[in-house]
């Protein structure tokens, strides 16, 4: 990759908390796709391939007709299962680009929970709606993925000494970083240790703080090739590397006794520092995605920023907040705190701290990372470079 494609514009819809969307689902996937293409300066109907995330209601075939694109040429989704793969559509993109089979590639996702259903009912999954994963489980009373990861995170933080305050560190710098963003659906609603660990147990060890929001709204990012971006709106974002997949030995079921308890992120992480040339320390803003708190404590792990027994020690005082932070995280809110648009709208955050234009703008940002996932395999990771 190495820049070879860019993101030219991103797009998003007002975010809601589930049910408040007064548009349909399908109308936030064409509002996305449109900002997307406004911020970029160009005519929606231009756009010639596009990449639906874990989005089979709102087909590319439907969304080019109802936007008048003159051609389609490229149409793509990548395997999901969760927020895993919210990074690799925005690959897809990089690949359908770099090899000439489109110009203009929008990746998108759109949710509306109110219209559809909410993804963490139990109520759901035990009428039939269970993912691959989680079926596995129902039998015995896993209905939920906050079960599931509950299931990892709770070994793990016995196996190797880590507390509930690591935990409330990772919630509490998303919702300290989504007071600068209004945007967020969690703007205006900051977040104190009292109040985290005094809000209900969801599963132990998750509070209700631990656990990400169920939103309605969409996302989307365009990507094009360097030459054609230079006739558009914005900077350039170059897409440096990225990396998708599973390691070896994961089955059906990833519960296996050389996996459990972890997230499936080392080969991601693995992947992603060989292709950029660059390690951990280099990163200078990270967006990670939090399902729930758990599976971020355990990715920086996997990934190398700390080891198991030093990620208490490293996400404490305040060391995740703030623009100025020691490694500045999750800067627009995050899953937890801005919205739950499965991922997709931390790629977008990324992009703009590579941009400068964040509400929570990290300084001289080199490299801007986006981790998709953790909690499921195949995981995903993108890479983008500054424009300052």
């Amino acid at each position: 990759m190495h820049g070879k494609a860019v993101v030219a514009g991103v797009g998003e819809t007002t975010y809601y908390k589930h049910g408040q969307s007064k548009d349909t689902e399908f109308q936030l996937a064409c509002q996305a796709v449109e900002r997307a293409c406004a911020d970029a300066g160009l005519d929606v109907r231009e756009v010639d391939g596009l990449i639906s995330y874990m989005d089979t209601r709102n087909s590319p075939l439907r969304v080019a007709e109802a936007l008048g694109m003159k051609e389609l040429r490229w149409s793509s989704t990548p395997w999901a299962g969760g927020g895993n793969n919210s990074a690799s559509c925005v690959m897809q993109a990089d690949a359908a680009v770099t090899a000439g089979y489109a110009s203009y590639v929008v990746a998108f996702r759109a949710l509306a929970q109110g219209q559809f259903y909410r993804l963490g009912s139990g109520s759901t999954l035990a009428s039939g709606g269970a993912p691959e994963g989680l079926s596995w489980g129902l039998p015995y009373g896993e209905m939920t993925p906050a079960q599931e990861c509950a299931l990892h995170t709770k070994r793990w933080m016995h196996d190797h000494g880590v507390s509930q305050e690591a935990l409330a560190a990772i919630a509490l710098a998303s919702y300290a970083n989504a007071q600068r963003n209004p945007r967020a659906v969690r703007y205006g609603q900051p977040l104190t240790r009292e109040a985290y660990h005094a809000s209900r147990w969801i599963v132990e060890p998750f509070h209700l703080f631990d656990c990400c929001q169920e939103n309605d709204g969409a996302a989307a990012v365009l990507v094009t090739t360097p030459e054609r971006a230079r006739d558009l709106k914005q900077k350039p974002v170059p897409i440096l590397a990225a990396a998708q997949g599973a390691g070896p030995e994961i089955g059906i079921r990833a519960f296996q006794k050389k996996w459990f308890p972890g997230m499936y992120y080392t080969n991601v992480g693995e992947m992603i520092w060989q292709r950029a040339g660059i390690r951990p320390k280099d990163v200078d803003v990270l967006q990670l995605y939090e399902n729930f708190t758990g599976p971020v404590v355990m990715a920086l792990c996997e990934l190398g920023w700390c080891r198991p027994e030093e990620v208490d020690a490293f996400v404490a005082n305040g060391a995740l907040e703030g623009p100025d932070a020691r490694l500045p995280f999750n800067t627009s809110g995050g899953n937890l705190a801005e919205a739950y648009i499965h991922g997709l709208e931390m790629t977008i955050e990324a992009v703009r701290q590579a941009r400068g234009d964040s509400t929570c703008q990290a300084k001289d940002v080199d490299y801007s990372l986006a981790i998709a996932g953790p909690g499921y395999a195949p995981g995903s990771a993108i890479l983008f470079g500054g424009t300052h």
